[in-house]
């Protein structure tokens, strides 16, 4: 039970919607209707691909987690060194079957893309790679992470590039998401040594970029099509979020937690949002 209980924690509950709704919502809007590929594929993005994620980056990131007072709960697991192998093992046993059918049922377009979407998600916090650990690289890759399900679901229909737009502004507001979420931890990331966007060009610079990223993810949305307004506007929201700490010091970084706490709950709110745009849209 503890075991289960370790798995539960470390795959994140509170942000399996993140990455399962993508698929689910791009899915159903590319007019796919085998409801096989649609369950398995929803349940795969929902639990397995976030232990995959998350588990390996708590396995990896484990010296800056231990010191983190913000772990340890709905926003990171503290994963203690005896059971890292079994995290590890766990995560690529859940995974395998789901990666199998997916790629048996794909074309050579969505097992291509399945299997970037997979190496990111390892590459992020695995060594050698550690994609993590360089500067902007770690915000481009931790926005495939929700971005690439979305783009797996339209692999596997005839791809319409008339959906980029929307997939950028989703991929801008991915970067931005991660970018202010690292100035939190530049402190405890800095004596781990771990490089990432906010360790390297500190905090007020870090958080004034993921407004401009917020910013331009809301402009293409709005240009792309006014029916998208309402989106944008909660996307607005995020950057209205962040604002108050566009001056916030490397030193006072922490407290940008709280903004970050906001942050998870306005997941939701632009979830529901999306969902009844897009309702409204399809009838």
């Amino acid at each position: 039970m503890f075991k289960f209980r370790l798995i539960l924690s470390s795959s994140r509950p509170i942000s399996w919607i993140n990455t399962a709704y993508p698929f689910a919502l791009a899915y159903l809007l590319t007019g796919q209707t085998a409801a096989s590929v649609f369950v398995i594929g929803t349940v795969y993005f929902l639990i397995p691909y976030n232990l995959l994620m998350y588990g390996v980056n708590d396995v990896f990131d484990y010296e800056s987690d231990i010191q983190n007072p913000r772990k340890g709960g709905v926003e990171g697991a503290k994963v203690a060194k005896k059971y890292h192998s079994f995290v590890l093992r766990a995560a690529t046993l859940i995974n395998i079957p789901f990666l199998l059918y997916l790629l048996i049922i794909g074309s050579l377009a969505s097992n291509i893309v399945l299997t970037m979407v997979t190496f990111f998600v390892i590459a992020y916090s695995a060594p050698p790679l550690r994609f993590k650990e360089r500067a902007f690289l770690d915000s481009v890759t931790s926005s495939l992470h929700f971005v690439g399900p979305a783009i797996f679901a339209i692999s596997l229909a005839q791809p319409r590039f008339d959906q980029l737009p929307i997939i950028v502004a989703f991929f801008l507001w991915g970067m931005a998401s991660h970018a202010f979420g690292a100035v939190q931890d530049i402190t405890f990331d800095r004596k781990a040594g771990i490089g990432s966007i906010a360790t390297i060009i500190g905090a007020k610079w870090t958080v004034n970029f993921a407004i401009i990223l917020y910013t331009l993810s809301a402009l293409v949305l709005s240009v792309y099509s006014t029916a998208l307004v309402p989106i944008a506007l909660c996307v607005m929201l995020y950057a209205l979020n962040i604002h108050p700490y566009r001056a916030v010091s490397d030193k006072k970084s922490a407290i940008t937690n709280i903004a970050w706490r906001r942050f998870i709950w306005l997941n939701w709110l632009t979830g529901a949002v999306v969902t009844i745009t897009t309702i409204i849209l399809r009838t």
